[in-house]
């Protein structure tokens, strides 16, 4: 019998674990994970599900003036650095879809209203429909932080809710 080319139940060809700022390429296979409370995490994958960058976002906007211009930390930049690394390989981010995680009000006592959970979600989703970038799935708001896990591949990110 021929070897198999695709297992669906072997582990993951590297598992990358996004912490506040990063930003990661994977591969069909590459296992991308992140927590998030009120930070967003944009994943961008091409149609076929074969490459993807994931990032985590902490602040809406661009970085202030006073800091390094690829401080991504801040969504701006870190969006930069996701098209560049899709670019790398040969894809272009404005072909690609979206999956959007994160913007909980971490701080509802404190929080009412308004909060940076909220704003990081609105800049993500207002820069992705500005960019005709089309959602395939979204989970944001309400006041559990999030547990992301994805396999660069035809299924779905997974998302656990935890409790504040």
């Amino acid at each position: 019998m021929p070897e198999e080319r695709f297992n669906a139940w072997a582990e993951p060809v590297a598992v990358k674990v996004l912490h506040p700022g990063d930003v990661a390429l994977g591969r069909t296979g590459d296992r991308l994970e992140t927590l998030l409370g009120s930070c967003v995490s944009i994943i961008l994958t091409d149609p076929r599900r074969t490459v993807a960058v994931m990032c985590h976002i902490v602040h809406s906007g661009a970085a202030p003036v006073d800091e390094r211009g690829d401080e991504t930390t801040h969504a701006e930049p870190a969006l930069a650095a996701m098209f560049e690394l899709l670019q790398g390989c040969g894809i272009s981010p404005h072909l690609c879809e979206a999956y959007l995680y994160g913007g909980g009000n971490m701080f509802p006592a404190l929080f009412k209203q308004a909060h940076v959970g909220q704003s990081n979600t609105e800049w993500a989703e207002q820069a992705l429909a500005e960019l005709g970038i089309r959602l395939l799935g979204q989970d944001t708001g309400g006041t559990a932080f999030r547990r992301i896990n994805w396999t660069v591949g035809p299924g779905a990110p997974s998302v656990r809710l935890g409790e504040t």
